[in-house]
């Protein structure tokens, strides 16, 4: 096993549902504890509402626990790539491109050598002047993948991030963090499709209502989550998508 490069001990994460600062808080994750290994594919599966995005958005270090801790390696950088992607919406493609790898640690002029294989990747070079306010929830995961195949962050986290865009652009994605993962990049996969987490990650972390329900080697993790009375076989639309891009 490689070491360790973040852990979470003990965490939970909880709102309030009103501003008064009396009313109970409601605990979207409870008591998360496990270690994320340097070189490993994690995957996190879980129905919906059970905590996946709240998170990798605590991965990404753009919230912090209520309580618990998390430790990470000095001077890691993280990238979190959703559907809801942390883009200005006012700049344009290209602009939100130069402005990401440059938080990701990279310099203007490193930057600005990199954009080509940004729009190469995108395959959206018609829309890089356009404000990104005008793309598409696909053209800008298009944007987003592409940027982080540039960046190259220490753990790369991706939410729902593989079935999006037509199906040339998920076999594109799917064969690039393939690559990646050969060369030991260090990413969190959050995914309903079982088949994705089963091609990617060696190990798998199934939550359930903010608790961790299992965390293991995925084939074990995912025979009892497809066992459970919750899962139910998705429709064949949605099986066709997930197979494609693998």
């Amino acid at each position: 096993m490689n070491s360790e490069i973040m852990s979470f001990n003990k965490v939970g994460l909880a709102y309030r549902r009103s501003l008064n600062p009396f009313a109970p808080k409601n605990w979207v994750l409870k008591d998360i504890d496990f270690q994320l290994y340097r070189g490993e594919v994690l995957g996190v599966i879980g129905h919906n509402g059970a905590g996946k995005s709240t998170l990798l958005r605590l991965l990404a270090g753009i919230i912090a626990p209520n309580r618990g801790h998390i430790t990470r390696e000095k001077g890691i950088r993280s990238q979190l790539l959703t559907l809801n992607l942390g883009f200005i919406h006012k700049l344009s493609g290209f602009d939100n491109a130069i402005m990401s790898l440059v938080t990701q640690g990279k310099t203007i002029k490193e930057a600005h050598k990199l954009i080509d294989g940004v729009i190469e990747f995108s395959g959206i070079p018609h829309l890089m002047d356009h404000s990104v306010s005008t793309y598409s929830a696909g053209e800008r995961a298009r944007l987003g993948f592409a940027i982080a195949m540039q960046a190259t962050p220490d753990i790369l986290l991706l939410d729902e991030m593989l079935g999006v865009g037509d199906k040339e652009f998920r076999i594109k994605s799917g064969k690039a963090l393939r690559e990646r993962v050969q060369s030991d990049q260090t990413a969190v996969l959050v995914s309903h499709q079982p088949s994705t987490i089963r091609t990617f990650c060696e190990r798998a972390l199934w939550i359930e209502e903010g608790h961790v329900k299992a965390l293991g080697p995925t084939d074990v993790v995912l025979e009892e989550y497809e066992q459970s009375p919750r899962t139910s076989s998705p429709p064949q639309t949605m099986k066709k998508a997930a197979a494609e891009h693998i």
